[in-house]
């Protein structure tokens, strides 16, 4: 199946249309079909020694959306990582009060980054965005990286290899049965627009290693993980050896 990026519509609803408001809701119950937060957990873990972890330690969301499945994942790890400091970077500011008060009640400090990931990507060389810095021990993605063209792809991925010592992207698995699924959101209730972003989602997925193949080349001292996970999804997981940090 050749891939194909198409424009999804809930990326260009305002981000309180009532369909906006309503797919973003689907997407929870989407996120519990791929198992997509035992998924991101189990991979943090593996990326994050458990003695590292009770250390402070600075995440990036990248397309955090409204910050609430990574908030599930939160409350899992919170007791044995105390001190974590999260931003949740997106174009749209949608991230609830509540959601904040959520990681607030677990010791997680959540903050807000407003922006363009392709124009985080472009300033990424500069000290601070904003006020926050430039550099994180863990970055991550979910449902994100596939939005984005080779060209974009490749500059965001660079700019992501240079900000932290560890990465994750959980994504759609470019395959028959992840493209049956997504044709059956609509059993769940779902709404026209995520019943229509679904497909385009798989088509713009990834598969086999292709991700690693646009990881930069000239990053020096990584390491690299990709592999279908579940039955929907592909995920990628990279991070800098300790000698190269």
């Amino acid at each position: 199946m050749r891939r194909v990026v198409a424009v999804e519509t809930l990326d260009h609803l305002p981000a309180h249309d009532p369909a906006a408001v309503r797919s973003r809701r689907d997407l929870m119950w989407v996120h519990r079909m791929m198992r997509t937060r035992s998924i991101v957990r189990s991979a943090w873990q593996a990326l994050v020694s458990p003695q590292r972890a009770r250390e402070p330690l600075r995440i990036l969301e990248l397309g955090a959306g409204d910050g609430s499945l990574l908030l599930g994942v939160a409350r899992s790890l919170a007791p044995r990582w105390p001190q974590v400091r999260l931003t949740l970077l997106d174009r749209q500011d949608i991230v609830s009060p509540a959601t904040l008060e959520g990681y607030a009640a677990l010791g997680w400090t959540a903050q807000v980054l407003a922006t363009d990931a392709l124009a985080w990507a472009d300033t990424r060389d500069v000290g601070t965005q904003g006020g926050v810095a430039q550099r994180w021990d863990l970055i991550s993605t979910a449902l994100f990286l596939h939005h984005f063209e080779v060209d974009a792809l490749e500059l965001l991925l660079a700019a992501i290899a240079t900000s932290c010592d560890r990465f994750f992207a959980f994504e759609p698995d470019r395959a028959w049965l992840a493209l049956t699924g997504s044709h059956l959101v609509g059993l769940l209730g779902a709404n026209a627009v995520t019943r229509e972003d679904a497909v385009l989602s798989v088509h713009a997925g990834f598969r086999d290693q292709e991700l690693s193949g646009h990881w930069p080349h000239d990053a020096t001292g990584w390491q690299l993980h990709e592999a279908r996970a579940g039955l929907f999804s592909h995920c990628f997981s990279a991070w800098r050896t300790e000698e190269a940090r």
